[in-house]
């Protein structure tokens, strides 16, 4: 077709509401492809994404992206970052804003909000970016390698935050990354790609005897090592 190559092919998966989902694959498998499709800023050339049996088609409400930077505006206050999602969708009501606050004082936020994106640790920017995600109430967070641009110990700490915010608020998210642990200790279950055009692969369940783990008490449970050896295998027959 035109020497394009497909990104995806046959790619089929569901999400259950508030269920963290991890997608890993070789590197250009589609993965990146898989989200902008998901939040409409690409179109399929077939297939159909849906939301609830409903087909989700361009840029919508339902979704929010979170990317490896967390692109905030310097010149803004931390309060102000968080509330530029609402202004651009013409969303400002004074509910929202309130909503917005809370998140800020809920998760830790709430004594910085005056200050400037350079006055903060890359952790707490990303809690920020996260927040300001949140704050417009999507049913679908996307994360796209959110973690990558920090510091192996920032990791740490921002996964177990993010983690624990994702499940404290109840929400869906697709997390893309190429880091398989970091898959397993944020996900319900770890969506398997193949290389070029990405298809689903396989799709393992991360559960613990204890029940839910936050990321790093699993990263030192015995069944840890276990996951990561079968996902392992199953991305090493690609490469």
């Amino acid at each position: 077709e035109n020497g394009e190559v497909p990104a995806l092919s046959g790619l089929n998966f569901a999400a259950e509401k508030g269920e963290l989902i991890a997608i890993v694959g070789p590197s250009g498998c589609g993965k990146s492809t898989m989200l902008s499709i998901v939040a409409g800023l690409e179109r399929p050339t077939r297939g159909r994404v849906l939301l609830a049996g409903r087909e989700l088609v361009g840029v919508g409400d339902q979704t929010g992206y979170m990317l490896q930077k967390d692109n905030l505006l310097n010149w803004r206050s931390i309060r102000s970052n968080v509330l530029i999602g609402l202004e651009i969708r013409k969303m400002l009501t004074e509910e929202n804003v309130a909503y917005a606050d809370s998140l800020l004082a809920t998760y830790g936020l709430g004594e910085f909000r005056d200050n400037y994106p350079s006055q903060l640790s890359g952790g707490m920017r990303q809690r920020a970016a996260l927040i300001r995600t949140l704050a417009t109430r999507p049913d679908i967070l996307l994360l796209d390698e959110a973690f990558s641009a920090l510091d192996y110990q920032t990791r740490l700490t921002v996964t177990d935050d993010v983690y624990a915010i994702l499940k404290k608020e109840g929400k869906t998210a697709l997390i893309v990354t190429h880091d398989i642990p970091e898959g397993i200790s944020m996900a319900d279950r770890v969506v398997v790609l193949s290389a070029r055009p990405g298809t689903v692969r396989s799709v393992c369940g991360i559960s613990f005897a204890e029940g839910e783990l936050p990321p790093l008490q699993r990263r030192s449970h015995p069944k840890f090592r276990e996951y990561f050896n079968q996902i392992w295998k199953e991305l090493d027959i690609n490469v």
